[in-house]
């Protein structure tokens, strides 16, 4: 049974899947991404989980996987298949792609996790249908994925999409990346959380609880949530006047908040729109999965330039 292999390596995790070639999801794994023992047992970890990957194929499905993609965090140089920096990972210059076609055997494609999660969003989640769109998911900081026509743009330095560190308040809280003001630190779920909790006194209160005490009416939870969807408008604004996407998906742990974010973050992108053609504005479907769906996406277009044809969506897991 011909299948590829598809890993999606976050901060602390990594998710995993065997992707047949109708699409089906054959096999689904996770593991730690170990990223306390420093970015060399990173790198291991993944060659490992991978090459264990590869001999689950064999063993269940009679033959090795055919291709692999792999989507990381950071800066991602794709044509070469370096992932270039992570600061959650401690990686600089890692030649991963090499690393894995080496331990496997099999072309492998590299992917930068949001865009690839995105792919996925595009082609098979909410966006499927849509010649553009933009994918914005929310969650510890803020990036985006730039959906055009099936693909997704990377940009001649692998920066694309990169909303999050759009300036929506001049000379506004530091950025780690060096800039005031940026928009995941308001509208990111980080940002949420920190501000709810100084505001309520609870340490330990995080974004989840602070949509709750929206819902119930708590008017300094309010006061947080309207600061934190007025300036993700106003970068959403920015790249719909840049973009022209038909879609925005909005994913990532702050839309788990449902219409507590949409309702009033509809009406704030709608109050600033003038010219320009506004966009749906919906919630991802692939939750936690996209990056991994993305990686198997991006291993089957990788088959497909040799001649094998990519599936169209993966259903649910079988075995």
């Amino acid at each position: 049974m011909r299948h590829v292999i598809a890993l999606d390596v976050g901060g602390t995790g990594m998710k995993a899947a065997l992707v047949g070639a109708d699409g089906t999801l054959l096999h689904r794994a996770r593991r730690s991404t170990g990223r306390e023992r420093g970015p060399d047992s990173v790198v291991a970890d993944i060659l490992d989980f991978a090459a264990d990957l590869r001999a689950h194929g064999i063993e269940h499905y009679g033959e090795p996987a055919r291709a692999a993609g792999v989507a990381v965090p950071g800066i991602i140089d794709e044509a070469e298949g370096v992932a270039v920096y992570s600061a959650n990972l401690g990686w600089r210059d890692v030649p991963l792609r090499a690393r894995l076609t080496e331990r496997l055997g099999v072309p492998v494609a590299l992917g930068h996790d949001v865009r690839a999660g995105g792919l996925a969003e595009g082609r098979i989640g909410a966006g499927r249908g849509t010649d553009r769109f933009l994918f914005v998911p929310l969650g510890t900081g803020i990036a985006g994925a730039i959906g055009i026509d099936g693909r997704v743009e990377a940009g001649a330095h692998g920066f694309a999409g990169e909303i999050g560190h759009i300036v929506v308040r001049p000379g506004g809280a530091p950025c780690p990346c060096g800039q005031r003001g940026c928009l995941e630190r308001f509208a990111s779920a980080s940002a949420v959380s920190e501000a709810w909790a100084a505001a309520c006194g609870d340490p330990g209160a995080d974004a989840a609880d602070c949509a709750e005490a929206v819902a119930a009416g708590d008017a300094r939870a309010r006061a947080v949530w309207q600061e934190a969807v007025d300036a993700l408008a106003d970068g959403l604004v920015t790249a719909l006047t840049l973009l022209d996407p038909r879609t925005l998906i909005i994913g990532g742990g702050l839309a788990e908040a449902g219409e507590t974010l949409f309702t009033p973050l509809r009406e704030a992108v709608r109050r600033r729109v003038t010219f320009q053609k506004l966009p749906s504005l919906v919630p991802a479907a692939l939750g936690d999965t996209a990056g991994c769906l993305g990686a198997g996406l991006l291993a089957w277009d990788l088959l497909e330039t040799a001649g094998s044809p990519a599936p169209s969506a993966p259903s649910e897991v079988t075995a």
